[in-house]
């Protein structure tokens, strides 16, 4: 019986009274684009949107079928309530301007239609981000009104597709998870008030890159795998899933540190992962939910984006280890890291020169 439980429809009305009461009726139209990507993604191979779509996205990514469907089906569910000057897709060259005919508002939607799509083939969770921001005024949007710092996000979530439809949102008030109920339709509050814990054992990176990755980089996953024989004392676990959505959710429910950082494998690459598509919604779930998020150098939420695609390195998770990673940055770029080096060998034994 789910009467009595709190549905994602009252949360949002009860969550955004007031300056910001017409964005919980664009929250329940997010929603309901989620639930129709689901009943897609839920299918599989029987849905006919398997495959790829013979067509390169603006990243110059193979977009498969579901990738279309799924961005499709955020445009038709959003455009039309009146709430939105426009939206930007990761999947499209330019912002979206909502139809002639239908009413404009101030909020913008930005958003990554199914990240991790690459995975939808193998039966593996993928899912949805989304940030919603805002212009002063109601009326057609234009790009540079998309190019905000994250700090400015009035909303942001995901949707992760696994063995259950999950909703994780933040309003500026923590981050709390609702899960769809499939018998009602409903998205339940089964998760509140999400929190990340400050240290973890657990990391997750491509190791596959490690040779194009910067010495502070390699220095911390070094630390990691060492394991109690290194310097850090403790036995650490490595994930990797290639799927964003599935990262994040895994370290917001016990904690872990993702990592995608600035590597040297393509130079005209600052980072790999969209700054407003995925970079800032994360971030800001992540950090009401007491963890950090950081490029290895400053905080994402502080980037001022210059380009709508504009791409940044990613690390986030467990408050404790994202800052020890930024310090090794910080090290590095003073020139006083070091490696760690046994105190039998330290600068004072019999086969270094004393300091």
């Amino acid at each position: 019986m789910q009467f009595g439980r709190t549905t994602l429809s009252k949360f949002v009305i009860e969550h955004t009274r007031g300056q910001h009461s017409e964005m919980g009726a664009l929250l329940i139209d997010v929603a309901a684009a989620v639930k129709t990507i689901s009943a897609m993604v839920g299918k599989g191979a029987l849905s006919g949107f398997s495959g790829l779509a013979e067509a390169i996205n603006v990243q110059g990514e193979e977009q498969k079928k579901i990738d279309v469907m799924a961005n499709e089906a955020i445009l038709r569910h959003c455009e039309w309530g009146g709430q939105l000057a426009g939206m930007a897709s990761e999947e499209l060259d330019v912002p979206y301007a909502i139809p002639e005919g239908y009413p404009r508002g101030r909020y913008l939607l930005v958003f990554d239609p199914l990240d991790g799509s690459s995975n939808s083939d193998v039966n593996v969770s993928v899912g949805s981000i989304f940030s919603i921001l805002m212009r002063p005024e109601a009326g057609d949007a234009e790009t540079a009104d998309y190019l905000q710092p994250g700090t400015e996000q009035i909303a942001a979530g995901y949707a992760i597709y696994g063995p259950a439809t999950m909703f994780v949102l933040t309003v500026g008030s923590g981050t709390h998870g609702f899960t769809l109920d499939r018998e009602s339709g409903n998205f339940i509050l089964t998760h509140p008030d999400i929190r990340v814990p400050e240290d973890t054992r657990e990391f997750a990176i491509n190791t596959s890159n490690e040779r194009f990755w910067e010495p502070p980089v390699q220095r911390y996953v070094a630390e990691c795998k060492a394991g109690k024989t290194g310097v850090r004392g403790a036995d650490f676990n490595m994930r990797w899933i290639a799927s964003m959505v599935a990262e994040v959710h895994r370290i917001l429910m016990r904690g872990g540190i993702f990592m995608y950082p600035k590597d040297n494998k393509d130079p005209a690459k600052p980072g790999r992962l969209r700054l407003l598509y995925e970079a800032n919604p994360m971030a800001m779930l992540v950090e009401q939910a007491g963890g950090a998020a950081s490029t290895g150098r400053v905080r994402i939420l502080d980037v001022a984006p210059d380009a709508l695609h504009q791409r940044v390195p990613v690390i986030l998770g467990s408050k404790n280890e994202v800052e020890r990673v930024e310090r090794y940055h910080h090290e590095h770029d003073a020139g006083t890291d070091r490696p760690f080096v046994s105190p039998l060998f330290s600068d004072r034994s019999l086969f270094r020169e004393t300091a």
